[in-house]
């Protein structure tokens, strides 16, 4: 993981070189050999490991869940709350409208900075986010609104409050209710995705991951700490794992990968927003004169279906 950390900085700082001198029409020369470096060492983020692959999706200038709803949908009005005990700020949504269809739009909301990764808990929803992502799942069922979901946590919050408060329960609620709604529910994971505090908002229809996205039941420092009591083999764990988005759409586990530019989604945003416009307008265009019983049914035998494909695919 140190080479592609040391490479990710090459190009940081060579894109902080470009942009300060691009309209100094003195330096054209230095410019065009900095775009030349900067080219030759995008050639070293090829072929990145499975770790690299973690160390990309856990880039804290990876966009995030609100980059996603500014450049994606209008109209934005943001929902708080769970109508039950508290604002859980690390679940952030609301109702937005997407190519001129009203959808209900949510996700994990992780933070920039270290002020707002604590205001946010580090993208760890409590039972009261699960609560308020189902409380908006379950109203955009009632007026008939597609949902999608931006997934990029660490996994649900394990602290003795949250469990005081019913996390388990509220997240097993969250995986029953979501099975059976009758909208359609598209599902991208663009960060990390680690155990059922990214299931809680995963049961969709569609399930998609960027190019350098991972989704796994735990994280590789607690896969590693399990298997070898060491933690600093996590390396060696990802690799175990199969958590990469190849890895599962080769299993049968996510229906598409989203590409990112080399180096990672963070130094050219656009490009992965834009890809992701096109998914949602394709996917969404299969649910037309689906029925609503239709639409539960398909993804209740999605997730049936996936242990048996992998099990299918090791054998």
């Amino acid at each position: 993981m140190g080479e592609i950390r040391d490479v990710d900085n090459k190009l940081t700082a060579l894109e902080e070189q470009i942009e300060a001198l691009k309209d100094d029409m003195d330096q054209l020369e230095l410019l065009s050999d900095l775009h030349a470096e900067y080219d030759k060492t995008l050639e070293e983020a090829m072929n990145l490991s499975p770790h690299d692959r973690v160390f990309l999706a856990r880039h804290p200038k990876r966009p995030k869940v609100d980059d996603y709803i500014d450049a994606l949908f209008d109209d934005f009005f943001i929902q708080r709350g769970d109508l039950l005990n508290k604002e859980d700020k690390s679940i952030y949504g609301g109702i937005a409208m997407f190519h001129g269809v009203p959808v209900t739009v949510l996700g994990h909301r992780k933070g920039r900075d270290l002020k707002e990764n604590m205001e946010y808990n580090f993208g760890m929803p409590e039972p009261e986010g699960y609560r308020k992502a189902l409380r908006m799942m379950k109203q955009a069922e009632k007026f008939g609104r597609p949902i999608i979901t931006f997934i990029d946590t660490p996994g649900a919050y394990p602290g003795l409050d949250a469990e005081a408060h019913g996390q388990s329960q509220a997240i097993s609620m969250n995986l029953a209710e979501m099975s059976a709604l009758k909208v359609p529910v598209i599902a991208i994971v663009t960060g990390e995705g680690s155990s059922s505090g990214a299931l809680a908002i995963g049961v969709a229809n569609t399930v998609y991951m960027l190019e350098n996205a991972v989704y796994s039941v735990l994280s590789p420092e607690g896969f590693a700490t399990i298997l070898w009591k060491d933690s600093s083999r996590a390396d060696e764990a990802c690799k175990l794992m199969k958590l990469t988005a190849q890895d599962l759409y080769e299993y049968g586990v996510i229906d598409g990968i989203i590409r990112e530019p080399l180096g990672g989604a963070h130094h050219n945003p656009s490009v992965v927003f834009r890809d992701i416009d096109e998914m949602l307008v394709r996917e969404l265009r299969k649910f037309r004169g689906k029925s609503g019983a239709d639409i539960a049914r398909d993804r209740y035998s999605k997730f049936r279906n996936i242990d048996s494909v992998v099990l299918r695919e090791e054998d």
